[in-house]
């Protein structure tokens, strides 16, 4: 793994009047674009050929970089042209799940907003559950094994590949037969019990500059083609479509007022147990997906630890971000008001890796 000394030797010789905000394009690229716009910054983004006309289309980026493959980004050359504009990277779903979070330890030398150690705790399910039970969250209970099933549970694949290839098994027999189906025999997955409720996912913000966890907005994910099948579940009694849960937007939402101290608590606890897990801990956006019971308890289930889709429902800020800010606050933007305050402050190393 590259070292966090390296980084920030090659972060020395940025000119940091030169500062650039670069990402790849997709998952909440353009809300970060806007963001870095919007806070004065430099900015530029990463396409595929296919995609270059969304980026042209909203005029946001100050230069667009086409590539045929986002494995190109770790191509040394290339990484050579990043760091000579001053790039500071913004990951995203996207970038992690099309480099790979072995590759951002171990091959990308361009500065990175955030803490790059995360990513191995987020993509690794046990750690991932090790890093919630030491935030003492309450979580779904996990079967080790298939033969164990003994109600309805919720079959994952690590990587955020947008829900896709989740299923729901009662029985260690439903289990075997559906994962024949989809031929992921020898894939890793996790298998948690379904946890009936209302779904919330709260976007974070952690500031290691002023050592404060913000809540910036909140998201309820569209997933197909489960919600459609809710709509029509009198007339596909019968015919009984198998659920599939690939993420296909987002819906806004708030929770009832009497419930935001849980959620503050278990932002500032994720934070906390991540600081004694892998320090420096957590460094700028994440969410934590969770479930909301009759009980009015949350059961947390995933952590993502970066920016997330849902966040693009803010771009002109959230209820909650209206609350902390007098001007719009996407999460977009306060990732490069987190880098601008670190530039004033001298601070970048506290921030990037």
């Amino acid at each position: 793994m590259i070292h966090q000394r390296e980084i920030h030797h090659i972060l020395d010789g940025y000119d940091r009047e030169k500062i650039t905000i670069a990402t790849i394009g997709s998952h909440t690229a353009l809300q970060i674009l806007k963001g870095a716009r919007d806070e004065g910054l430099k900015n530029l983004v990463i396409c595929k050929r296919g995609a270059v006309e969304v980026y042209r289309q909203f005029r946001l980026a100050d230069e667009l970089i086409i590539v045929e493959n986002f494995k190109q980004v770790l191509e040394k050359e290339f990484q050579e042209g990043l760091i000579e504009r001053n790039a500071i990277l913004i990951p995203h779903g996207s970038f992690v799940e099309y480099l790979s979070p072995s590759s951002i330890e171990d091959k990308l030398w361009v500065p990175m907003f955030g803490n790059r150690t995360v990513l191995d705790w987020e993509s690794n399910r046990e750690k991932e559950r090790e890093w919630m039970e030491r935030a003492d969250l309450k979580l779904p209970e996990e079967f080790k094994h298939p033969e164990d099933i003994d109600r309805l549970v919720m079959v994952k694949f690590p990587g955020a590949k947008g829900g896709k290839d989740y299923f729901l098994a009662r029985s260690y027999d439903e289990f075997e037969r559906k994962i024949k189906k989809l031929q992921l025999q020898d894939e890793k997955f996790t298998i948690q019990e379904y946890v009936i409720g209302t779904r919330f996912y709260p976007h974070y913000f952690y500031s290691p500059l002023t050592e404060r966890v913000e809540l910036l907005s909140m998201d309820i994910r569209y997933e197909s083609n489960i919600d459609g099948i809710s709509r029509l579940s009198y007339i596909l009694q019968n015919s009984h479509p198998e659920p599939s849960f690939v993420v296909t937007g987002n819906c806004p939402v708030v929770v009832r007022e009497l419930l935001l101290p849980q959620l503050l608590e278990m932002g500032q606890r994720i934070v906390k147990a991540s600081q004694e897990l892998f320090s420096p801990g957590l460094t700028g956006p994440f969410c934590i997906e969770t479930v909301c019971t009759e009980d009015l308890e949350f059961i947390a289930f995933e952590i993502s630890a970066r920016i997330v889709a849902g966040t693009n429902l803010y771009i002109n800020g959230s209820p909650y971000s209206q609350l902390l800010y007098d001007e719009p606050m996407s999460t977009g933007r306060r990732i490069s008001r987190e880098i601008k305050d670190a530039l004033k402050q001298d601070s970048l190393d506290r921030i990037i890796y």
